[in-house]
């Protein structure tokens, strides 16, 4: 039964708007199935280019990835929020962080050559695109987002739909899930004691990033250095190994 969504807690206009065009659960959760797709398409496209780094280059700069959906009520307090209609179209021409998915790199530039990899694939759009490493939040937050709409294939029409992608460093999510708790617990009144050690725990995350990246540079040039025969050779002892791990565990069996 396509019953509507509940109205409690709505305004007088939020009530009009539903009055017109009132959305049933079978229309809700179309829409929200419309979004988790388009989280699947993302998440497809990110995990081809972790596995394809991992067997082709012996490196991925995903260290890992994240997905959420927002809630239907979380959704109408947004769209209050910003004042936007309590409809479908109304929320789907307003709200665009409904999807989100968040990409963890080890370094700085690869949470570039993410971005850069990502946008370049022909069915992902980027709508709005938002460098806070570059130009940090005045709390020290670094990280990419990245507001892109992508085709959603459904069995009778094509949705085209919005997804927020955030791209950031290990130190960089590690800080950000700090405050998120921190701000949580403080009901968003953090005192500025705490607003403070937050901003220089973000500069410290950072100057870590920094830091850690110069080493694995200083590493990669010191194998490149080596020249591509010890490289080689390398390769051929650790097959050679795992060769004689599996003829042991043969001789076992």
């Amino acid at each position: 039964m396509n019953e509507p969504i509940s109205e409690d807690h709505l305004t007088a206009r939020e009530h009009q708007n539903l009055e017109e065009h009132p959305p049933t659960r079978l229309d809700l959760t179309r829409f929200l199935m419309s979004y988790k797709f388009g989280i699947d398409e993302i998440m497809t496209k990110v995990n081809v280019l972790k596995e394809e780094f991992q067997y082709a280059h012996d490196y991925s700069p995903i260290e890992h990835v994240s997905s959420r959906l927002k809630s239907p009520s979380a959704i109408v307090k947004k769209a209050r929020n910003i004042g936007a209609p309590i409809t479908i179209a109304g929320i789907r021409a307003n709200i665009f962080d409904i999807a989100g998915i968040r990409i963890t790199c080890s370094f700085v530039s690869d949470t570039y050559s993410m971005r850069d990899m990502l946008i370049a694939q022909p069915d992902v759009e980027v709508v709005v695109e938002k460098d806070y490493i570059a130009n940090p939040k005045s709390n020290g937050y670094r990280s990419l987002h990245l507001i892109c709409r992508v085709p959603v294939f459904m069995s009778d029409r094509v949705e085209y739909v919005y997804v927020e992608v955030q791209i950031r460093t290990v130190a960089m999510d590690f800080w950000a899930s700090l405050e998120h708790k921190i701000y949580y617990k403080f009901q968003h009144d953090v005192p500025l004691r705490l607003l403070d050690e937050l901003k220089e725990a973000a500069d410290t995350a950072h100057r870590l990033d920094l830091s850690m990246e110069a080493m694995h540079d200083e590493v990669l040039a010191l194998e490149a250095s080596a020249g591509p025969e010890s490289a080689q050779e390398q390769r051929d002892e650790e097959v050679a190994y795992i060769a004689q791990l599996f003829r042991s565990g043969a001789a076992k069996s």
